[in-house]
């Protein structure tokens, strides 16, 4: 017993020396706190329809290495919608623009037809400026759930029509058609001009007017523009770097979704050469969006998807463990989660697995933070 009880005593001398040479965790979170740099400008890329074995495929068909291994945090998403386990672009660009899950076909209301603030109003209150950019028409479901409130997608000139009141300072894209050949006449690209917008329906301009008041407009073909395989060139990369020129005028910081549209159009035709193509394209525009960030230090890129589309994969050929076969499952969308890559100040708040509702919190949280 007297044997025990010298034990016991060593025990709790050495247990006390421990305690006090580990700092308190309250020093080490604030510590930590300090050194974070602050998140002035988001910058969210929407590949539509890309899966994880659409990201793989840019690293088997990429001829230089793929700018997705320039990401340090990876995340998963859920993307299933209010009303279908398998979600569309409308439902899941709504998660991201205004947190809330919603019915297929829906964008930027709830399940019952009431809008919901998105971030881009939600933002410019405090003074952020903000852009879109896609591959297809702005009237489109991604892009036009960060501005728009309607109960139904395919109502493009309704859409159309709240692009000219809205807070969006510069927008990228096709769908001309939906602004100046409408069915009650109206001229909504002399509304944009009357709001304070500068469009161009022919071409990006080579050098950009960042000094200049007015806000910024291109639409570039009737409805979406062409393929990368028909020539499109470098419309997305430029139309970034021209967005960039612009919003990072703003001492406030700013907030730009680009999307790669056109993903989503080669997993629906299940066409493998015209997927891979839009890929690549989106890739070297995500490379020019990492190289922005890592000289602005303030600025959190997030790469991610709406869903995935096709059941693509990548098997092997006749047997050939060495050759590569793209395979597709179905020609609409499918209910597999989706990555997402994060680089720049407070990433590491996007990994693990979350509803894509949570993409729109983490970004709000991050703009208002303190």
């Amino acid at each position: 017993m007297k044997y025990s009880f010298k034990l016991l005593l060593q025990i709790l001398c050495f247990s006390s020396i421990v305690i006090s040479c580990i700092p308190k965790k309250e020093n080490i979170n604030n510590t930590k706190q300090k050194s974070v740099t602050k998140v002035k400008n988001i910058i969210l890329l929407i590949g539509d329809g890309m899966g994880l074995s659409q990201v793989s495929a840019s690293q088997y068909y990429h001829k230089n290495k793929s700018n997705f291994d320039r990401f340090p945090v990876i995340g998963l998403i859920k993307t299933s919608s209010a009303s279908e386990l398998i979600t569309d672009s409308a439902s899941s660009a709504t998660a991201f623009a205004s947190g809330i899950k919603t019915y297929n076909g829906a964008l930027g209301v709830n399940t019952d037809t009431l809008a919901v603030k998105n971030i881009v109003e939600e933002i410019s209150e405090i003074g952020i400026s903000t852009g879109i950019i896609s591959t297809s028409s702005v009237t489109h479901a991604t892009p036009a759930a960060f501005y728009t409130h309607t109960k139904k997608r395919s109502m493009a000139e309704d859409i159309a029509s709240q692009l000219v009141s809205s807070d969006i300072d510069f927008f990228a894209g096709g769908g001309s058609h939906y602004f100046n050949n409408r069915k009650d006449d109206r001229d909504l690209i002399l509304e944009l001009e009357e709001n304070n917008f500068t469009i161009n329906l022919d071409s990006l301009v080579t050098e950009p007017s960042t000094n200049s008041s007015k806000k910024q407009g291109y639409l570039l073909a009737p409805k979406g523009l062409p393929k990368m395989l028909e020539g499109r060139g470098t419309f997305l990369s430029d139309a970034t770097e021209l967005a960039l020129d612009y919003l990072s005028a703003n001492e406030n910081g700013f907030f730009l979704m680009i999307e790669g549209a056109q993903i989503d159009w080669g997993g629906h035709d299940n066409d493998a050469d015209y997927l891979i193509s839009e890929l690549i394209d989106f890739d070297q525009t995500i490379g020019a969006v990492l190289d922005f960030s890592e000289l602005n230090k303030e600025t959190l890129v997030i790469v991610t998807a709406d869903h995935e589309t096709g059941g693509f994969t990548l098997g092997q050929e006749n047997g050939d463990y060495n050759k590569i076969k793209p395979v597709f499952s179905t020609t609409g969308h499918s209910a597999t989660m989706v990555p997402v890559f994060t680089s720049g100040p407070h990433a590491e708040l996007f990994g693990g697995i979350y509803e894509n509702t949570a993409i729109y919190d983490k970004m709000k949280s991050l703009f208002f933070k303190k």
